[in-house]
């Protein structure tokens, strides 16, 4: 069996969020497909906190590269997936390196200018949506580059879809306690909504610590490293999805929520134009608070025509199928 590294950082292996589900999901896929997904990730200087001053950024991803090589070597790899613009360097070592972003130097996010000497010598990319393809040959004179969604289970989506059980005024966010994410504006909202439900749901129990600086309005549920199954229970009860991050390189759960039937509330930014079904409306800061109110009011309990796009376009079929065509091509 052919062995492919996926080199993450240790703290995106450990959460419970979208990097460590792409891995698990990418994992099984190689299985099906004959390929074996090794994972590969620094255990030097790196943090549970990925905000601590030099730890578990592309600055302290250069000081363990022998790490990583080490153990790409040991498992005789020659094919490599990084998912941080940090690992680059790795076309130095291996002809057959591809980079994944669950990042990207976008102006919204935290550490963008160090980011961008990396990607200036990135030459070949799997990305998740065509705003990310564009955004990468017109920065950065990338041109080759594959896009693959991230697939949502379809399983898991299938098991706990039931519009019977949706709860009209509940709202659901799923996010970190970033500046990008943006739970304060959730709070704010709920603060004045006092008829609203607010489920906020956390990647990681990290975040547990950090949310306590906050007041919390008593309508907002907090919700920390949920499994799958607890996630799909959960988002099959709100009546609405809500994402108000200024940047996202896929948004993994906006896709879920889509194969759940949500009615979907989104940022107006185009990195999120891949979210575009009947029932998805964009806005901004001065119109969030009216367009979650207006979702909530919508007459259907779920959205088939968002299901319908969800399994067309971001199911786990269309990214299996992605990755037997780039593996068939990548791999000889």
């Amino acid at each position: 069996m052919t062995k492919v590294g996926l080199v993450m950082r240790k703290i995106q292996f450990t959460e419970a969020q979208g990097p460590r589900i792409f891995a698990e999901r990418l994992k099984t896929i190689g299985e099906e497909l004959g390929i074996e997904i090794v994972f590969i990730s620094p255990e030097r200087h790196v943090s549970g906190y990925d905000w601590l001053p030099g730890y578990e950024h592309e600055k302290g991803d250069l000081v363990n590269y022998d790490i990583v090589l080490d153990q790409i070597n040991t498992q005789k790899i020659e094919h490599v997936i990084y998912t941080v613009s940090g690992f680059t360097y790795l076309k130095m070592f291996l002809k057959n390196s591809v980079l994944f972003p669950h990042s990207f130097p976008d102006p919204a996010l935290t550490g963008y200018e160090m980011m961008k000497p990396f990607y200036q010598i990135v030459d070949k990319a799997i990305v998740q949506t065509e705003f990310l393809k564009r955004e990468m040959a017109r920065h950065f004179g990338v041109r080759d580059v594959t896009v693959i969604p991230i697939g949502f289970n379809e399983t898991l989506a299938n098991k706990y879809y039931d519009p019977s059980q949706v709860v009209e005024n509940r709202i659901l966010w799923i996010g970190r306690d970033e500046e990008n994410r943006r739970p304060d504006i959730v709070i704010e909202y709920a603060r004045r909504n006092s008829d609203k439900e607010v489920y906020m749901v956390f990647g990681g129990e990290r975040y547990r610590e950090s949310m306590k600086k906050y007041q919390i309005p008593s309508n907002v549920k907090l919700q920390f490293a949920l499994s799958q199954d607890e996630i799909f229970t959960l988002m099959n009860s709100a009546k609405v999805y809500w994402s108000c991050s200024k940047f996202d390189t896929f948004a993994m759960p906006l896709t879920e929520a889509l194969a759940m039937g949500k009615i979907i509330v989104k940022p107006e930014h185009p990195c999120y134009d891949h979210i575009s079904a009947k029932h998805s409306f964009s806005g901004n800061e001065k119109n969030w608070f009216e367009l979650v109110n207006m979702a909530a009011s919508v007459p259907i309990k779920a959205s088939k025509e968002n299901r319908n796009y969800a399994f067309d376009a971001f199911s786990n079929t269309v990214m299996r199928e992605g990755y037997r065509t780039f593996f068939n091509e990548w791999i000889k």
